[in-house]
């Protein structure tokens, strides 16, 4: 398929944008990547999400998909050639998407409140919050893995791209907070599967680099103090 006739609406420190990313990385498909200005939102993602007005878009054809992990089952059901995504077991698909619903629903929540934690306290509160939520993800990776690399055996699925979108930004909560979050002495096994996820060919170059969301995040809070004063 041309390039031309996939484009991404994203942004590049978007977790959410990164799913579709690796989604089309490892369907091996040619897309067209459209940066998007967040504060002045193109005309484009305005016509093509007008409900949300929000990032990732995927257009197909001039065919707009909306919301993340509604693009990568998508991409998925579209892309039959390439590897799978979700698994092909119905139990263990409804399993995929149950973690990745609490991802969602509790990670996501918790990586929000970088927004607006201010201070020692309320960073180390942020951390211990994200960590508690790891723990429960470590005992699922366990049994979705079954002794392979990743969540969906010995390739990335659907709930590695789902949870590893996060781990650059887990990068910046560890600096912010001074403290590990993917700590080894409790997560040990999601500390491997953060390292085999990272350097996989499908997301080592479309991952954030952790020192360029430090930079975004320090700027934000610049721009956040120098409103407050």
């Amino acid at each position: 398929m041309a390039t031309g006739d996939v484009k991404l609406l994203g942004y590049f420190s978007s977790p959410f944008v990164l799913r579709v990313r690796i989604a089309l990385n490892i369907k091996s498909i040619n897309y067209e990547f459209i940066e998007e200005n967040m504060i002045r939102k193109s005309e484009l993602l305005l016509k093509s999400n007008p409900i949300h007005q929000k990032i990732p878009v995927l257009l197909h054809g001039e065919r707009p998909i909306c919301e993340s992990l509604i693009i990568v089952q998508y991409i998925d059901d579209i892309w039959t050639t390439g590897p799978s995504i979700l698994p092909s077991d119905p139990h263990d698909r409804a399993i995929a998407r149950f973690w990745a619903s609490y991802i969602d629903d509790k990670l996501f929540a918790v990586l929000g409140e970088l927004k607006t934690a201010r201070g020692e306290e309320a960073m180390t509160s942020l951390a211990k919050k994200m960590s508690e939520g790891l723990l429960l993800l470590e005992d699922a990776y366990v049994k979705c893995s079954k002794g392979k690399t990743f969540f969906g055996g010995e390739s990335i699925g659907y709930l590695d791209i789902a949870l590893g979108c996060i781990l650059a930004w887990l990068k910046v909560i560890e600096r912010v907070a001074n403290m590990r979050v993917l700590d080894e002495t409790k997560v040990p096994n999601l500390v491997e599967w953060a390292d085999n996820f990272r350097h996989d060919p499908s997301v080592k170059d479309v991952i954030p680099d952790a020192e360029k969301l430090m930079e975004l995040y320090q700027m934000f809070i610049a721009k956040e103090h120098a409103a407050e004063t």
